[in-house]
């Protein structure tokens, strides 16, 4: 495969210390596999060519919506309706550095009548409708939600807090550690809407038995009906102050929290202002009020969010 330089940026701030400017690539990859998630999540796995890929655990990537045929038109309508250009949509890598193979998980975006403001475009195709052997163009690797260099110096203990595909950053970071990070153990809070829902669930439970003493999974689910799933910690209801606080292994101020998850958008901002409302707090909002509360201080909580 080829790469082609795209432009330059800075290194990830997430450690505060300055590196040296990376590039940013444009590369062409061939879907090797595709391995359904859930109902509405599939993984894609991309081969890049024998070059090793310098990125972190935590970074994502973005794919460019016009390289598809398929597209083209709604492209062109949604150009027209929003009067510019569709940019550049962004996925979390869910494979890790010492990982072979690259990969990303998507979940499938839909339109819901009120509340979203236009349809899908990109996640559609991503998770029905691309097979083995297609080839796009993907540019990376970036973002500052990924582990510091020092990160066994900050703390021993990782608390990741998830909800639906806000999962797939964590864990590409939560693979990584396991592997090259020995010093830190991990509890991982995953919120979701059913059983069915959770991304990754019997890999989660399966790292969870692989490494007993370095990782506690702790699932919550918000629509769950009828007996709890077995072999696994399992509760009904959303991530909670209170469920956030059971899982603190350690004193909230030694902590690091990756909280990740869907957060108040600009369209909900639209729609409340108009109504003569507030937003209503979404997952990422909740969570760092709950953290608050707790006493974990701002700079020990690093956030990804969608909306």
């Amino acid at each position: 495969m080829t790469t082609t330089d795209d432009h330059a940026i800075s290194g990830s701030p997430t450690d505060g210390a300055p590196r040296p400017r990376k590039r940013i690539k444009q590369l062409e990859v061939m879907v090797a596999d595709v391995i359904p998630e859930t109902h509405d999540t599939t993984t894609l796995v991309l081969f890049a060519g024998n070059d090793a890929l310098e990125y972190r655990a935590g970074h994502f990537l973005t794919i460019d919506p016009h390289q598809f045929a398929g597209l083209s038109r709604w492209v062109e309508y949604l150009e027209d309706a929003k009067g510019r250009r569709e940019p550049n949509r962004a996925y979390s890598l869910a494979s890790s550095p010492h990982e072979k193979s690259l990969a990303i998980t998507v979940k499938e975006e839909r339109y819901v009548s009120g509340v979203t403001r236009y349809p899908p475009l990109l996640s559609p195709l991503l998770v029905n409708r691309l097979s083995r052997g297609t080839c796009m163009t993907i540019t990376g690797f970036t973002g500052p939600y990924a582990l510091p260099d020092d990160i066994e110096d900050r703390t021993e203990h990782l608390v990741h807090v998830c909800a639906g595909s806000g999962v797939v950053p964590n864990w590409s970071i939560l693979k990584y550690a396991l592997a090259e990070r020995p010093g830190l153990k991990h509890t991982f809070v995953y919120g979701n809407k059913t059983w069915d829902d959770v991304i990754y669930r019997d890999a989660l439970n399966a790292l969870a038995a692989q490494h007993p003493e370095r990782l506690r999974v702790v699932h919550t689910l918000s629509r769950h009906e009828g007996a709890l799933p077995s072999g696994a910690d399992v509760r009904t209801g959303r991530v909670t102050a209170e469920l956030i606080a059971e899982a603190l292994p350690a004193a909230a101020d030694e902590v690091m929290v990756y909280a990740c998850g869907p957060a108040i958008g600009k369209w909900d901002r639209e729609r409340a202002k108009a109504a003569g409302e507030e937003p209503r707090p979404r997952f990422m909002e909740t969570v760092l009020e709950a953290l608050d509360g707790i006493g974990v201080p701002r700079e020990r909580v690093k956030r990804e969010s969608f909306g």
